[in-house]
């Protein structure tokens, strides 16, 4: 029997450090809601869990521009129904002008109306979208995922020539309603290309917006696995961590006590 040297005081010193080590990873597991709770846990998934944090970001950050840029669309073509409807009501007062039972007075009257609906479409093409022209012929590059990817959105000029042609139209005589009622055909075949060519860039970016949704699911899912705690089993490695601390420290104090039997064989 040594006094100097207690060797089993000392394996269980040594085993209450490494219980009470892993019982408080177990608690910072738990409370942090993390199973990397510092780089030693895991290096290299640490490592792929923060690029996953940054590409869920950039994509979230994305999906906003593809939601503006839809937003944008959405109003662009919001004016252009309304466009729409001004021209078919322009062709109907040049059809109306071009009755032989109507006189020049008559088609004044109508023409009033023609060049009312003829400034309307002049002032919406000066329209924006939070300071971005909504009728440019300048194309906008939209973001569209994490890598910076552009999508080049169609623009819609509604200051061309096939459009600004209305506003030197005229119904007040049958010879002018003739030529008016070309011209706004002329323009309304232009719109229903533009709303096209808009409606397409508006589906392709509900497909990006919905494909980009998906994509920042399955990321936050496969970061999830990597570095999101289970609960229920680092419960039960709580529970067990605990139970050793706790009989760890009462064994570390009886293998203290074992030395003082000295005592007898001195006494």
């Amino acid at each position: 029997m040594v006094i100097n040297t207690n060797t089993s005081a000392l394996n269980g010193a040594r085993l209450l450090a490494e219980s009470s080590t892993m019982l408080a990873k177990s608690l910072a597991r738990l409370s942090s809601g993390s199973k990397i709770t510092s780089p030693e846990d895991d290096a290299a998934g640490l490592a792929v869990s923060m690029r996953f944090d940054a590409q869920i970001s950039r994509t979230s950050a994305a999906k906003n521009n593809v939601s503006n840029a839809i937003s944008f669309s959405q109003t662009q073509d919001g004016f252009m129904g309304k466009v729409a409807k001004a021209l078919d009501r322009m062709s109907e007062l040049a059809i109306l002008s071009l009755d032989v039972t109507k006189s020049d007075n008559d088609r004044v009257l109508y023409n009033n109306e023609f060049s009312t609906l003829s400034a309307y479409i002049t002032n919406v093409a000066t329209k924006d979208f939070n300071g971005v022209s909504l009728f440019s012929s300048t194309a906008l590059s939209v973001t569209i995922d994490s890598e910076g990817t552009t999508f080049s959105m169609s623009g819609v000029n509604l200051g061309s020539a096939t459009y600004t042609g209305l506003s030197s139209a005229s119904v007040s005589t049958s010879g002018n309603a003739t030529s008016a009622l070309t011209t706004v055909k002329n323009a309304i075949t232009q719109l229903a290309s533009d709303r096209a060519t808009a409606g397409a860039s508006l589906a392709r970016l509900q497909y990006t917006s919905e494909q980009l949704s998906v994509l920042r699911d399955n990321l936050s899912a496969a970061n999830s696995r990597i570095k999101d705690v289970d609960v229920a089993d680092e419960s039960t490695a709580y529970a067990k961590y605990n139970i050793l601390t706790q009989s760890g420290t009462a064994m570390l104090a009886q293998a203290n006590s074992v030395p003082q039997s000295v005592l007898r064989l001195i006494s």
